[in-house]
């Protein structure tokens, strides 16, 4: 018998439709046609262990108990699932073949991974274990992921990845959020002072930036635009770039502070002629964007229809699990299997029947087009979420669904439309010993973007040189070197420096994306330009709405901000805990070791090391600013004496 675990009940039954019929309901499981079964997880059904299960004098919080850390590491069943662990114990000791058919990901690996380890299953049945992939629910997908399983031992290094995240998570939190609540009590703050390896410095971002922007002071700066006149009487706008010898004037973004100098060059200008230095035109092309991998689609939705992260997920969760419309949606690839590229045909024809918005765009879409989201060698266990080959009526969905899908099937139908075309332009112009650019971009193919909004292209497509991306509906005067021209007109623009803005979910999951940005060490910078990220994928919603639910965030609006105790924690912690250098370290570490370029202990090992100094250095912390705060335990009410 050969039995497959999935990670949830939805998969188990999408695998057991792909299998022989007749299906016949078990305790937790389906028995199929051919013998065969199929069970699920709840998710995780096993956790760590909590550190009472080590030694029981742990669960009372003492400072003298720290570092904490378990020499054999334990697993506990959850004791809300405890049911379905039974159900799948059994059947792995009846089973002849075990399929794990988790997610495919670190974590729908470990899950499937340790149930079937902690079953105490022999050695050799172990490594006979499967590899099912499944990324998308349909039945003809299902039954080529089921025609073409894999070792499960090719994946031990996902796997790896996925036990030493869980552990350094637990030894970091665990220890650090018992020395903290300690500290804060001490202070007298009533509660718990949560410490997470990507939360603390995740709520970090949001107290530094908002720290920032309350202390910001704002300055006034000088720009001097000229109207210049060519010798055919037409006219061209340019902007004055001040040269090395106006550095003393300027702050460090290049901007000119003195009011005085912009006024000279203004005086110095007006009427006087000058000389075309440069002219400059190349052609450029702008391919489509990738598809989406799960946290540029939250940030596009965040964007377009202020879906916060988690809403995003549970909207793709429904779109996957109940509707089946798109592929597995807890992917951080944006390319796509060439395999997949012979089958476009039915997915245009799926969005076209899902979303009518679209049916446009799919009838003018070149399917023989191949852009470079078609990649093999981009992909290891998922691909970009992408609509499915399945149709549906938009009636059966909800509004944030249909908003979402509309997304997605935008995005990959944006790889079968040519590359966004456009001429560059510019021309540098020399007046009384002042340069004066002007810059331009006029649209030759519009391309892909074609299939955005109107509202969105009329924003791309507005004139005037101050215009974001500088695109323009005027067209430049034919001029060349050498050309005389009169300045006929030259103006003073006084402007305010503007402080960074709060961060919004959409900018915070940006930051969590590419965090680094917001690293401080050159060396960790470096290493994380290409495998950058705080937290993952699957984890990124989860953690912010936690952030909330521990009262350390809170919403104003679109606006993410800290609240006064999440503010006095991150400023009362040291630096190093703060600052997502740490953390966003060990992030591709993580990765190095699912992809089988650092061992285990590699890992484990330094950081238990470090985890004495940070307990010595957060011991010296007061925690002052928390006199008071926090929500005080609820006292117990005495039940009256019945008269």
């Amino acid at each position: 018998m050969i039995l497959y675990i999935a990670e949830k009940p939805s998969l188990g039954r999408a695998i057991a439709d792909a299998l022989p019929k007749p299906h016949k309901k078990g305790d937790g499981c389906i028995h199929v046609g051919n013998g065969d079964v199929v069970s699920w997880c709840i998710g995780h059904l096993l956790e760590q262990a909590q550190p009472e299960a080590y030694d029981p004098a742990f669960k009372k919080w003492t400072i003298q108990h720290l570092p904490i850390v378990p020499s054999e590491w334990k697993l506990e069943v959850k004791s809300k699932t405890r049911k379905q662990f039974t159900v799948l114990k059994r059947l792995i000791k009846q089973a002849d073949l075990l399929v794990n058919a988790g997610d495919p990901d670190r974590e729908g690996q470990i899950l499937v991974d340790e149930v079937i380890s902690f079953s105490g299953v022999s050695k050799a049945k172990r490594e006979s274990v499967k590899r099912c992939l499944i990324s998308d629910l349909n039945i003809n997908s299902v039954k080529k992921s089921l025609n073409n399983l894999r070792s499960n031992a090719e994946f031990v290094p996902l796997a790896t990845s996925a036990l030493a995240r869980a552990r350094a998570d637990w030894l970091y939190g665990i220890n650090m959020t018992r020395l903290c609540t300690l500290q804060g009590q001490k202070a007298g703050f009533n509660g718990v002072l949560s410490i997470g390896r990507v939360q603390t410095p995740l709520l970090g971002l949001v107290v530094h930036r908002d720290l920032e922007i309350k202390s910001f002071v704002s300055k006034p700066f000088y720009e001097v635009f000229v109207t210049l006149k060519t010798p055919k009487g037409e006219f061209y706008k340019a902007k004055w770039k001040p040269s090395e010898a106006c550095e003393p004037y300027m702050d460090e973004e290049g901007r000119v502070l003195s009011k005085k100098l912009a006024e000279n060059v203004v005086a110095r200008v007006s009427g006087h002629s000058g000389s075309v230095v440069r002219v400059q035109q190349s052609k450029k092309k702008q391919a489509a964007p990738l598809p989406y991998n799960l946290s540029s689609l939250q940030i596009d939705a965040a964007k377009r229809y202020g879906l916060s992260a988690k809403q995003v997920l549970d909207i793709c969760q429904q779109l996957y699990e109940k509707h089946k419309l798109i592929t597995y949606p807890r992917s951080d690839c944006r390319y796509l299997p060439l395999e997949h590229f012979s089958g476009a045909g039915y997915v245009v024809s799926a969005i076209a029947k899902t979303c009518p918005e679209l049916e446009k765009a799919v009838a003018n879409a070149d399917l023989k087009l191949k852009s470079k989201a078609w990649n093999d060698t981009k992909i290891s266990a998922h691909h970009a979420i992408i609509p499915t080959a399945k149709a549906m009526v938009t009636s059966r969905l909800s509004s944030g669904e249909v908003n979402v899908y509309e997304l997605i099937a935008r995005q990959y139908l944006i790889q079968f439309y040519p590359p966004f075309e456009y001429l560059d332009k510019q021309i540098d112009t020399e007046v009384a010993g002042g340069l004066f650019v002007a810059k331009q971009k006029d649209v030759l193919v519009q391309g892909w973007k074609k299939l955005f909004p109107a509202a969105k292209q009329a924003n791309a497509l507005t004139a005037g040189s101050d215009s974001g991306d500088g695109f323009s509906s005027v067209n430049f005067p034919d001029v060349k070197q050498g050309d005389t021209v009169l300045c006929s007109e030259a103006n003073l623009s006084e402007k305010q420096t503007s402080p960074p803005k709060h961060f919004t979910d959409a900018t915070l999951l940006s930051a969590m994306t590419g965090i680094a940005r917001y690293v401080q060490d050159p060396t960790i910078k470096k290493v994380l330009r290409e495998t950058d990220g705080l937290g993952t994928e699957a984890t990124r919603a989860g953690i912010i709405e936690l952030l909330f639910a521990r009262q350390f965030l809170t919403r104003i609006g679109k606006d993410i901000r800290a609240t006064e105790v999440g503010i006095q924690l991150i400023t009362s912690l040291p630096e190093n805990m703060a600052h997502p250098d740490m953390t966003a370290h060990w992030e591709s570490q993580l990765e190095a070791i699912s992809q089988r370029e650092m061992k285990y202990a590699h890992f484990m090992a330094p950081m238990t090391c470090s985890l004495q100094q940070l307990i010595e250095e957060v011991s010296a912390v007061q925690f002052q600013g928390l006199r008071g705060q926090g929500k005080a335990p609820a006292k117990k009410r005495r039940r009256k004496k019945a008269s």
